[in-house]
Parts: structure tokens; C-alpha cells; sequence
């Protein structure tokens, strides 16, 4: 399978916050130029296109095709009660916590990256079964790097850590592909 993973173009949301499960818009001409650009790839022709149900994904989504399938086992980590607070103004020994446990802490109280991988792998094994020859999935960085360190094979918490652990380098709209 040629699995195609779409970052999300950039939110309207301030730097500096944490936005996760959020669900923030983006620019309407960040979505047309992202669009405009696919197009010209040929992207995503007649492949099936699967999209995170948040809207600075379903709206790309809908773009794109004309029935997107939304799937929340997509969507961007929730962070709880951090989202939409700057990361500045997080007090210092929570951010330390996670970093002390990265598996399995929960910051804000939201989802820890352990259980964010197991709905990730879980959307990933139900895809392969569906045998596609290629799909694009329009979703988020952190997505993005756990479907990309599932793809080595690894198990899910190994995975999950490599996820975690890689510097985040993904930019908006960015475009990667996996292939088997």
C-alpha cells in the first residue's frame, strides 16, 4: 500500500498554545493553496481519502474528496485542561511529569501517548484490511509520527516512544509517504 499522510495547514490559533483536541479552524486560503498545490500533484485522484473529523482536517478533507471517510481514532492527542493554554503558562512540574513518563502520563488529564497509539494502530490495522492499493490520510503531526513509527513494524508501545521521543519536524501541509 501507498499510504499518503497529510498534515492539516496551519490553525488560526495564536503560537505558542497548545491546541491538541481542539477543534480550531484554519484560513480559508490556507486550505485553497494546500488544495491547489494536491491538485497539481494529482493527489488525491481516485484514491479513498481518510480524515481526522477535526475541522482544520475535515475541511481540507472535503476539499479534496467528495466523501471523505472521518475517523476520530485521527484525531490530535487531547491534552485537557492544557488545551488552548499557552505552553508557557504550564506549570513547569507537570511538563516535567510527562517528560518523566511519556508513555503513559496524561497531561492535563487528557490522553496519554500510549492510548493516543493504541486508537492510531487500531485505525491503521482496520485500513490494511481494506487492501487499498494507495489512500491519503489527512491528519495531524503527531498522527503523522505515530502511523510513521507504526510502519517499522515495531509494537505499539515501542512505537508510541519512538513517536514521542522524535522531534517534531512535520510541517502544515506537509506531505509524506509510507510505502510497503
Amino acid at each position: 500500500m501507498r499510504l499518503y499522510l497529510l498534515r492539516h495547514p496551519r490553525p488560526d490559533v495564536a503560537a505558542g498554545l497548545c491546541y491538541g483536541a481542539s477543534d480550531v479552524a484554519t484560513a480559508d486560503t490556507e486550505q485553497r493553496q494546500l488544495h491547489a498545490a494536491l491538485h497539481a500533484q494529482g493527489l488525491p485522484g481516485a484514491m479513498p481519502v481518510y480524515a481526522s473529523p477535526l475541522r482544520r482536517c475535515a475541511e481540507l478533507a472535503r476539499r479534496l474528496c467528495a466523501d471523505p471517510v472521518f475517523d476520530g481514532r485521527l484525531a490530535e492527542m487531547d491534552f485537557g485542561s492544557w488545551e488552548m493554554r499557552g505552553w508557557d503558562n504550564i506549570a513547569r512540574a507537570e511538563i516535567d511529569a510527562w517528560a518523566g513518563d511519556l508513555l503513559r502520563y496524561r497531561p492535563g488529564g487528557g490522553e496519554s501517548v500510549l492510548q493516543v497509539a493504541r486508537r492510531v494502530a487500531a485505525f491503521r490495522d482496520d485500513l490494511y484490511r481494506k487492501n487499498h492499493a494507495e489512500a491519503l490520510v489527512v491528519c495531524h503531526a503527531g498522527t503523522i509520527r505515530l502511523l510513521s513509527a507504526l510502519h517499522g513494524g515495531e509494537a505499539v508501545e515501542t512505537a508510541a516512544l519512538q513517536a514521542a521521543r522524535r522531534p517534531h519536524h512535520i510541517g502544515y501541509g506537509e506531505l509524506l509517504l509510507l510505502k510497503d
